[in-house]
């Protein structure tokens, strides 16, 4: 039998029902247990809090996204990211214009890394250059805005997690293009787009905790989804957003109401939809998974609407206008 989700997820993939797929439930189960003693009894590194110049920082790797990085790093300050590591895959758009005041402002550090394809490249240069600067470092991309729900900011809810584990998985919610066909640009994301998946999917993107090793190569990492960690040469997976241990790609959530969650705005308007595929020759993923039958498909399962992201609109909205003065 295969089966598309469960009451709470949608799955990012198909699951055969079968033996096999019982059996890594039941593995996830003995983690849930022997992982939580690793973590209570192993410590990460020490390192100072004067030691570290922010609390979370993003690195995104990026491309030709202009049009949204001004209002996607004011939304993610206001959220109460602290700084932005931001690597540039040879953008041919006024990227430069919007960034210019942040790089001197010290809120953003742009890299050049014209090597395509090599996002994963991207994060391990990271982590060799910068990770002792921040606590946590979320690895999100320009399409996705981080939403906490049962806190005002992302570091609140982090930092019970801080003193024992190595990074948390927050789950998407995939956002939909809301009717749009045409769309004027300069409008809000964030506003524009509310109608989405019922669901949240049971992927999405993850915070590191950077007292810990990064250990992306590790055989049960998700890579750019989520990423086990080293404490003292052990490896150790990610926790959910409810600390469930997150490992054999079963992500044991049992509530319909999370946390805190990251709106994928992936398709936007249809006609931001064909653009962004245009630029990318054809395929919206770099490597075409992504055509026009996944537009329609994605647009299927938007049935719902979601609001989290709207508490935020008017601090975003005088952000915005205090910033064009």
């Amino acid at each position: 039998m295969i089966i598309k989700g469960n009451k709470y997820l949608d799955f990012d993939n198909e699951v055969r029902f079968n033996w096999k797929y019982i059996f890594k439930i039941c593995l996830n189960t003995i983690h849930q247990v022997y992982y939580k003693i690793i973590y209570a009894f192993i410590k990460p590194r020490n390192q100072t809090e004067e030691n570290y110049k922010y609390n979370v920082s993003i690195c995104a790797f990026f491309k030709d996204e202009a049009d949204y990085l001004k209002e996607w790093i004011e939304f993610h300050r206001i959220v109460g990211v602290d700084h932005f590591y931001l690597y540039n895959n040879k953008s041919n758009d006024n990227y430069l214009d919007i960034l210019n005041k942040y790089i001197r402002d010290e809120i953003v550090t742009l890299v050049q890394w014209p090597e395509p394809q090599s996002q994963m490249k991207a994060y391990q240069n990271f982590f060799d250059k910068y990770k002792d600067e921040t606590k946590w470092v979320g690895f999100i991309d320009l399409d996705e805005f981080v939403i906490p729900n049962s806190t005002n900011d992302i570091y609140s809810f982090l930092k019970p997690f801080e003193k024992n584990r190595s990074s948390v998985v927050i789950n998407w919610k995939m956002m939909g293009s809301s009717g749009f066909i045409h769309r004027d640009i300069k409008n809000l994301l964030t506003e524009d787009f509310t109608c989405s998946w019922e669901k949240y999917l049971d992927i999405g993107k993850y915070f590191f905790n950077t007292r810990y090793e990064y250990y992306p190569d590790y055989k049960y990492s998700g890579k750019m989804h989520f990423t086990w960690a080293k404490v003292k040469g052990i490896p150790v997976p990610p926790v959910n957003v409810f600390d469930k241990v997150y490992s054999f790609n079963i992500n044991p959530i049992r509530n319909v109401k999370l946390p805190i969650q990251i709106n994928h705005y992936l398709v936007k308007s249809y006609d931001e939809y064909i653009q962004k595929k245009s630029k990318r020759g054809g395929g919206v993923h770099p490597l075409g998974m992504h055509d026009m039958n996944y537009f329609y498909e994605h647009e299927m399962k938007c049935q719902s609407v979601d609001f989290h992201a709207y508490k935020y609109l008017i601090l975003l909205k005088l952000r915005l206008m205090e910033n064009t003065k």
